[in-house]
């Protein structure tokens, strides 16, 4: 509606000019056509000056127009600043000048008015013209350029004393400049430069190592492989031959960054030429699955991100100096916490905090610190006072950071953190401060929309498919451009026809005071059901303590039931200290997954597997070998699975999967139908109900082979 207002304004102005000059037609009055000078600067007065108080200025707009760079210039506040200035500049003109044109009108003489308005005006708006080019190349020779992307490089880019990382606290003067910097890049050049090797997998905890092994396998025109796992298994998977593997950890076959930084000094050469477009960076993400996929980067749109990052935020950053919790091998602890600094200039922490109370003893200087939603809450948990830390800034990613978390960082930490919102695929695309809105402002150079399902769509500089990028996030998009994240799309599910959000009732969960955090996961044997892991509260712990679990269980069901429809309850509950997460706060949704898919251990030389499993039943399936224990010195003429090793293994079974303890057997009811004879594919179910169990031996076929009851001591 705001643009709908300028246009209709432009309109009006040209409209009321046309208007005078067909009075002047009409009336053929040259009288009238002496006002014209004065209504043209009065149109251009409210042309331009509109824009002083609507933004951004009438000069910067045709400044964006003519260079689409400054719109994501990390200098874009300064030359909107300026641009703002020569726009009032004209503005000023035009009320001189057209006060001069009016008075000219009514002069006796049109002699005055025809110089004037057909010279002198003329001559002062060129001299205005060339006056504020001159200004304007003195403004662009003396703003401040320490904003340099790796890519733009070189030796002489920076003074050799000048600190680029520091160790600890950055009062303890631990620092590594950057004649450090140019010696190891060089020395790791000649490394890299002496191996056949054009692909490298990257791995290095040390901030300081990892930046100078970047910078230098991208001199060296190598492609990366960035990872945060070196699992051996996963390592394995994607280290094909001829890719070589760099790391600061003790890993088999890999290549020690240290021992090379750390070796023999070598001269200083320059930065060999990068070319930012023709980088290739595969960056490892478990994105929504939890299985690793690797995502292709090029440090052209990093450098583009955080060029725009630092024209927002820009100001912040120097004012400061950077430290991170953030694992610098996924994208987002990449560019905040190394790269950009590293561009701007700014000081960067060389490790990583790991502990939240490390955060009490920056209290030496202001701090820009990259987070994670998940480690700020650890940090606050159990905090009632201020850190004490001085002015600092706070930046987040990686997850939604809840209001109630964000307004007590702002009490303990002294600042309320600013979200962005991405992905590996999408780098940053839209930031939001919830203690103003809940809403997500989208950033200037992102387009976002939503395809039939709800999902957002970005595009923006970072993403080369023109067709933009669809993420799994449902989104409801506000007039004004800003967006309301609504969970996601592979969150909904449908149980028993009946679609559900898993998103929605994790919500409901975390609502009930009893519990501190939650997850819901849809599961699947026959049929497709919800498995909650929750973690309980303070208030949760003491409520529960000394209860049964079915009966916590019930609980939460019949509080959900308010809710929701029984048919999506969730079936399977477990209680843990945490929800298991990564190293940027992501959910691993395998492990959480892996906690409700129980496997029943052998017992005596018999293995089991697991047909049909639910929270009060489970089906297991087994054939006993001839060679079992249990058939040792009973029925030697033919061999039968005895009574006593029947119960023996539902007992054995009934203990590992419901977590039952069973000191002494007490049968009730048993029924023999048929002998279990030795290789026969059998069926074991069992029901569990409170401490009564029930158990039944069938072949594949359903014919039943025994039946019996017996109880459990105690339910855990």
């Amino acid at each position: 509606m705001a643009w709908t207002h300028k246009k209709i304004k432009v309109v009006v102005c040209i409209g009321f000019l046309v208007c005078g000059g067909i009075v002047a037609i009409i009336t053929r009055s040259a009288r009238v056509l002496t006002f014209y000078p004065a209504l043209v600067n009065l149109f251009f007065l409210v042309l331009f000056g509109h824009t002083l108080f609507a933004g951004p200025s009438m000069v910067y707009r045709f400044a964006t127009l003519k260079d689409k760079s400054i719109a994501i210039s990390p200098y874009r506040k300064k030359i909107a600043a300026y641009c703002r200035n020569v726009t009032l500049v004209w503005c000023c003109f035009f009320i001189v000048n057209g006060s001069i044109a009016l008075m000219s009108v009514f002069g006796e003489s049109l002699g005055f008015w025809a110089l004037y308005n057909g010279c002198i005006a003329y001559i002062l708006m060129g001299l205005l013209f060339i006056g504020e080019y001159i200004v304007r190349k003195i403004v662009q020779k003396n703003m401040k350029n320490d904003f340099i992307p790796l890519t733009k490089v070189r030796l002489n880019s920076r003074d050799m004393d000048s600190i680029v990382c520091y160790q600890g606290k950055y009062s303890d003067g631990i620092f590594k400049t950057w004649k450090d910097f140019a010696a190891d890049c060089t020395k790791m050049r000649h490394y890299l430069m002496s191996q056949q090797v054009d692909k490298w997998i990257l791995n290095c905890e040390d901030c300081y190592y990892f930046y100078v092994t970047f910078a230098s396998l991208l001199q060296c025109r190598k492609e990366i492989l960035l990872t945060a796992n070196i699992t051996p298994e996963f390592i394995k998977e994607i280290r094909l031959p001829g890719i070589g593997f760099l790391t600061d950890q003790k890993a088999p076959d890999s290549t020690d960054i240290a021992a090379i930084i750390e070796g023999p000094a070598v001269g200083i050469e320059e930065f060999p030429a990068i070319d930012a477009a023709e980088t290739k960076i595969h960056m490892y993400t478990s994105g929504s699955t939890g299985h690793p996929k690797a995502v292709l980067q090029r440090m052209k749109e990093f450098e583009e991100d955080n060029a725009f990052i630092m024209s927002k935020w820009g100001d912040e950053f120097y004012k400061r100096i950077v430290c991170s919790c953030v694992n610098q091998h996924h994208i987002y602890g990449l560019l905040f916490s190394v790269v950009l600094p590293f561009a701007s200039g700014v000081p960067f922490r060389r490790n990583r905090i790991t502990i939240p109370a490390e955060f009490k003893d920056l209290t030496d200087t202001s701090y820009m610190i990259v987070a994670v939603p998940a480690f700020l809450k650890r940090t606050i948990e159990g905090e009632t006072a201020s850190f004490g830390l001085k002015s600092p800034f706070i930046f987040t990613s990686g997850g939604v950071l809840t209001p109630d978390v964000a307004k007590k960082t702002d009490e303990i930490m002294g600042f309320w953190p600013v979200e962005v919102y991405g992905s590996t695929e999408t780098s940053g695309i839209a930031w939001r401060q919830s203690k103003n809105s809940l809403e997500w402002t989208p950033f200037d150079n992102a387009e976002i929309t939503q395809n039939a399902d709800g999902c957002l769509i970005i595009r923006s500089p970072y993403i080369s498919d023109p067709a933009g990028f669809e993420t799994a996030d449902l989104v409801e998009i506000f007039p004004d451009g800003r967006f309301l994240l609504k969970g996601r799309s592979d969150s909904i599910v449908k149980i028993e026809e009946k679609r559900i959000s898993v998103t929605e009732v994790e919500n409901r969960l975390n609502q009930n005071p009893y519990v501190k955090d939650s997850c819901v996961i849809a599961m699947a044997d026959r049929r497709q059901y919800l498995a909650a892991a929750v973690v309980l509260s303070a208030a949760g712990v003491e409520k529960f303590a000394g209860t049964e679990k079915f009966e916590i269980n019930q609980y939460f069901r019949n509080y959900l039931a308010g809710f929701f429809e029984a048919v999506v309850l969730p079936r399977k509950w477990r209680y843990l200290d945490a929800i298991p997460q990564n190293a940027m706060g992501k959910r691993k949704k395998d492990e959480i997954k892996a906690l409700f898919e129980k496997k029943i251990d052998d017992i005596h030389g018999i293995s089991f597997a697991i047909k049909e499993q639910e929270e009060n039943k489970v089906a297991v399936t087994f054939a006993a070998p001839e060679s079992c224990d249990f058939y040792d010195g009973h029925f030697p003429e033919k061999k039968f699975l005895p009574a006593v090793a029947q119960f023996h293994i539902a007992v054995k079974v009934a203990e590992q999967y419901f977590k039952v303890e069973i000191p002494q057997v007490e049968t009730r009811r048993i029924k023999f139908s048929h002998p279990i004879l030795p290789e026969k594919a059998m069926v074991l179910t069992i029901t569990c109900e409170g401490s009564r169990l029930q158990f039944s031996y069938c072949d594949e076929t359903g014919k039943e082979y025994s039946r019996g009851t017996f109880f459990a001591k105690e339910r855990v």
